[in-house]
């Protein structure tokens, strides 16, 4: 089940929420040359089709102000426009069904911040470790790619088979995707917050 909670060690208000949420996500290690090459392509587009929703839903916000002004003096229009933005996420949605290694992967379970992530694994890390990651966010199949760097490790008996909780910071993260992911988080706030209020409400409460 999915919570919410705070973080008190962090300056920046957009990470002030850690939410426990399943997703798809992979990592590898990587060394300080690996690492600076990889965040050059990253900076440079050349790192794939991975977050093609990403990019897609960054223009998508640049176009919001534009789309509400039309709104205002066209619905129809806006209508169809926002008909066409539905039509290009469901394609790139498929397209990256298509592309990314980890869609047929399973979900799993996380405890996620615009700063950082903990997730339970098979393997033990020395802490340092730098780390690239591969974050699939679900329903809206959201590809980010974020560098990060191992600082903790800490037994874990929630899953068999992963007996590792590996905490790992954010290093590089590009701020489209940070923006991504605490759009993600917050929507998971709202409906977390909802589904508790309903609850309360069927108990009387």
């Amino acid at each position: 089940m999915s919570s919410i909670q705070q973080v008190d060690e962090t300056p920046d208000r957009r990470e002030f929420f850690r939410i426990d949420d399943t997703i798809r996500v992979s990592y590898r290690q990587l060394g300080a040359d690996a690492l600076a090459k990889r965040i050059e392509a990253l900076e440079q587009g050349t790192e794939g089709s991975f977050t093609i929703m990403t990019r897609m839903q960054a223009i998508s916000q640049h176009l919001s102000a534009s789309l509400h002004r039309i709104e205002q003096r066209d619905p129809d229009i806006a209508d169809y426009l926002k008909a066409l933005d539905e039509k290009i996420d469901l394609l790139g949605q498929n397209f990256l069904a298509n592309e990314s290694d980890l869609v047929g992967q399973p979900t799993k379970a996380v405890n996620l911040s615009a700063g950082g992530i903990a997730l339970d694994s098979a393997e033990s890390l020395e802490v340092g470790t730098l780390l690239e990651i591969k974050l699939l966010l679900l329903p809206s199949y959201t590809g980010i790619l974020a560098f990060g760097e191992l600082v903790g490790v800490m037994p874990s008996t929630e899953n068999e088979g992963y007996p590792h909780r590996l905490r790992i910071n954010f290093v590089h993260i590009r701020e489209n995707d940070r923006d991504a992911l605490i759009r993600h988080i917050l929507r998971r706030q709202g409906e977390m917050l909802r589904l508790e209020r309903e609850r309360n409400e069927l108990l009387g409460e």
